[in-house]
């Protein structure tokens, strides 16, 4: 079951068995037939595993139970965000685990988070192996079924291009795995490894190292109990406070319909456009500029079917919004699902934080594949603005 039908869920409900029931029921033929049960029992379904599994799950509960326990108590509150961020390999052992550790940290502390990959020159496509492709593609997809939002940089220095992220999205926690260790002919050089170096210049920043070549069962087990790390404090919920809807960055006239296939450059300067037209201050060529060198930096046009270029600016009150719907796609990008729904976000660069909020709000609406089908099928502007209205009208506060 994947971790976002936990976390959207109105209600969980634990039906908890003992270790021993569990295998009495399996030994009775109730969970396989006759035929497999004796390899069940001398396998997955053994007492140390059965009881790690039903600790876990326990914990969880419990976790939920104290955060809807919280909320009521926080909506007054309105704390600094401290992201989550989780560093990616394209060869790291057991990203699966890694990825989890960090989604069930962000949701200890109720968080958003972040998953990055930075791709160094010898990492380019046409410089690794087609496993080792498919293997990065399936780390990223799952980060984002986890519920991260997910960026790929281009850069030489690993450990630099991951701290200027951090500084940039207010990250508090960023998660690594562990490096291989490096040999003794490098250290004799001063060389450090990319872990070495972010624990030495994560000034403010909780830097978590994970062995992950040890079993992924066990990493469970400890993203579990990762609120209770010492060092690691639970400030208060961030999420819980009162935020704005999505809507209320959006007009109808930010928001653009192609009929036909469209390029990515295309979309980008139309949508800059249409978001001078209906804010006379803006400035086109420094907004598009913006916008673009950051996806030259990082896309944001995502395997998911969806995209969110974005940019901070100077001398901006507030954010603003526009939205692009590609009926057909965006042909000029390389992605598993065409991308139909395009998030043009700019916010001031003087508040980092309302970035941040407005992105969790529009990865929040785009992990909603009713309204994305929806949208899609809307005649025009004025139609999509009242289907994402109705939508927010059935959703919980953000971080609820």
């Amino acid at each position: 079951m994947p971790d976002t039908v936990l976390a959207e869920a109105d209600q969980i409900v634990n039906v908890d068995l003992t270790t021993e029931d569990l295998r009495k029921r399996l030994e009775e033929g109730k969970i396989y037939p006759q035929e497999r049960i004796e390899t069940a029992l001398s396998n997955f379904f053994i007492p140390s595993n059965l009881e790690q599994l039903r600790e876990l799950t326990l914990r969880e509960l419990a976790s939920q139970i104290d955060l809807r326990r919280r909320e009521p108590m926080e909506e007054e509150s309105a704390p600094t965000p401290d992201q989550i961020m989780v560093c990616l390999s394209s060869q790291g052992p057991n990203s699966e685990a890694l990825l989890r550790y960090a989604s069930r940290l962000a949701g200890k502390l109720n968080r958003n988070w972040y998953a990055v990959y930075v791709q160094t020159p010898s990492e380019e496509p046409t410089a690794i192996d087609a496993q080792t492709q498919r293997v990065l593609s399936g780390t990223l997809t799952l980060a984002k079924q986890l519920g991260a939002m997910v960026f790929t940089y281009k850069g030489e220095d690993i450990a630099d291009t991951l701290l200027r992220f951090a500084r940039e999205y207010r990250v508090g926690h960023m998660v690594i795995g562990a490096s291989s260790p490096l040999p003794w002919w490098q250290k004799l050089l001063g060389k450090k490894s990319v872990g070495e170096q972010l624990i030495r210049n994560a000034r403010g920043i909780t830097v978590v190292i994970l062995d992950t070549s040890t079993s992924q069962l066990s990493l469970r087990k400890e993203a579990a109990e990762a609120g209770e790390r010492p060092g690691v404090a639970e400030p208060p919920a961030a999420a819980s406070m009162q935020q704005p809807a999505l809507s209320n960055y959006l007009s109808a006239d930010r928001i653009l319909i192609w009929q036909e296939p469209a390029f990515k450059e295309e979309v980008i300067r139309n949508l800059v456009d249409a978001l001078c037209r209906d804010c006379s201050e803006l400035d086109r060529d420094t907004i598009y500029q913006a916008v673009w060198q950051r996806e030259q930096e990082s896309s944001t046009f995502f395997n998911e079917g969806v995209a969110f270029p974005h940019a901070r600016i100077e001398g901006l009150d507030a954010p603003t919004v526009a939205l692009g719907l590609t009926g057909q796609g965006v042909v000029d990008v390389a992605t598993e699902k065409p991308i139909l729904c395009v998030f043009l976000i700019i916010s001031p660069a003087q508040k980092p934080d309302e970035q941040i909020q407005v992105l969790a709000l529009a990865s929040r609406a785009a992990k909603s594949r009713h309204l994305l089908q929806s949208l899609n099928a809307a005649a025009d502007a004025r139609e999509v603005l009242d289907i994402i209205r109705d939508w927010e009208q059935t959703q919980k506060p953000y971080g609820n």
